[in-house]
């Protein structure tokens, strides 16, 4: 267990404390990363985890500039490796070159990222459900590849560490690391924050963030479907906590996100409420339909966070703040203070242009890595979860310290989820307090 941290650490010595904690980190043979030339050589991609998500951010991958191509995959499913190939091979029938996957190279299993990070691909996407990312994200740093890894890049605090120190090691070796938060490439985002940072409604009291929807997708399989307890969550992977974190860490993040970049920080402590109100059916798992959390930053300054899944009700996916001088609808590209501004600019395709600027940087051996972000979000996602469980205040000491893993003892089909259902098929769910988190 890292030292507890005093309210007044910096961000950097935190860090540097977080590095000491990885597991099994392998230094000494770090090697510098290539440049490959701006239109000739060919950056080979390897996809780890071919889900909806897997499979669009690779289409994305093989549509940046330049000669690039997949050249090896893998999940834990056939049928699911299957129809992601299939998906992306219909996408460049034009330019078939950029999709050479042979039987060889279709790696299926719990240990098939390891297949992918032995052949030679240059860059992997990590787009598994989320608590495989830290074990995929250290071991592709360990074998010398440039990494994409999909948000959130944990889904316990253990996970969040051991990114962290993988992540200062991916320096030393130049290793670039691009993490699905797109916001930080969508152009209206881009020019929006930096009015604010510039002052633009002076000093910023508090912020409000939203992802209330109806939902994601319904349980795809049942229990009928599946040999095992492992194959059902696995298949089912958002409604377990120890695969997608809740939805505050899966999706909300993105929002959360938005208020940390605008701080410039990450906050010190949480609290909060939320249940599961709507979706009780058995087959929704063991994760919350809503969470409402009260962040605090270092300066005293609040970020108000809602969402929700449940259908029927007010929607909002978007981000606000309000500063001394006036307010902002970060989302909308809108500021009000002393006038009225509106973002009116070009617009881009923010998940294709976070692959163009990692496959630029490689391509140019610009450093490159927001690991460190994307880890430091995902705890901020997993502190407001920590605080709505247990129903209690919880600081950034508290959550950084904990040594409470979600994860399974053995990854195999017939190994044994943390979390498993009673007679009836029901999930054992968090009382606030009752339900210890840290």
């Amino acid at each position: 267990m890292q030292p507890p941290l005093p309210h007044s650490a910096s961000r950097r010595d935190f860090l540097k404390q977080s590095a000491t904690v990885g597991s099994g980190l392998m230094i000494g043979s770090a090697l510098a990363s290539r440049a490959f030339a701006a239109g000739d050589e060919t950056i080979k991609v390897g996809l780890i985890g071919c889900g909806g998500r897997g499979t669009g951010a690779t289409v994305q991958a093989l549509s940046t500039e330049g000669n690039v191509k997949l050249v090896a995959m893998a999940d834990a499913f056939a049928d699911q490796l299957d129809d992601s190939l299939n998906n992306i091979t219909a996408q460049f029938r034009s330019r078939p070159e950029r999709v050479s996957v042979d039987d060889e190279h279709k790696f299926v299993g719990f240990d098939a990222y390891k297949n992918v990070l032995d052949s030679d691909a240059d860059l992997v996407i990590l787009a598994t459900p989320p608590g495989f990312r830290p074990i995929h994200f250290e071991a592709a740093v360990n074998a010398g590849k440039h990494i994409f890894m999909e948000k959130p890049v944990a889904v316990d605090m253990p996970g969040v560490r051991q990114v962290l120190a993988a992540v200062e090691i991916a320096r030393t070796k130049n290793l670039a690391v691009g993490v699905g938060l797109q916001r930080h490439h969508q152009y209206e985002y881009l020019e929006t924050m930096k009015r604010l940072q510039d002052g633009a409604i002076g000093d910023i009291v508090d912020m409000r963030v939203y992802w209330n929807s109806g939902g994601v997708w319904d349980p795809r399989r049942s229990r009928e479907q599946c040999k095992t307890e492992m194959e059902y969550q696995m298949r089912n992977w958002y409604y377990y906590v120890w695969l997608c974190g809740d939805h505050i860490v899966e999706q909300h993040i993105h929002n959360l996100d938005v208020g940390n970049w605008l701080k410039g920080a990450y906050p010190i402590k949480a609290a909060g409420m939320g249940g599961r109100q709507v979706r009780t059916d058995p087959k929704f798992g063991e994760i919350y339909d809503h969470f409402a959390v009260e962040y605090e930053y270092a300066d005293g300054s609040k970020m108000f966070s809602q969402c929700r899944h449940i259908q029927n009700c007010w929607s909002s996916v978007s981000e606000h703040a309000s500063g001394s001088r006036g307010h902002s609808n970060i989302s909308g590209g809108q500021i009000s203070s002393d006038k009225v501004w509106k973002y009116d600019g070009k617009r881009n395709d923010p998940y294709q242009t976070e692959h163009d600027d990692l496959f630029a940087a490689i391509r140019n051996g610009t450093p490159y890595n927001e690991g460190e972000n994307g880890a430091m979000s995902t705890y901020t996602a997993i502190l407001g979860r920590l605080a709505v469980y247990g129903g209690k205040e919880v600081t950034l000491e508290q959550a950084m310290n904990s040594d409470i893993s979600l994860m399974p003892s053995e990854f195999s089909w017939e190994g044994t989820p943390v979390s498993l259902p009673n007679e009836n098929g029901e999930y054992p769910i968090p009382v606030p307090g009752i339900t210890e988190v840290v």
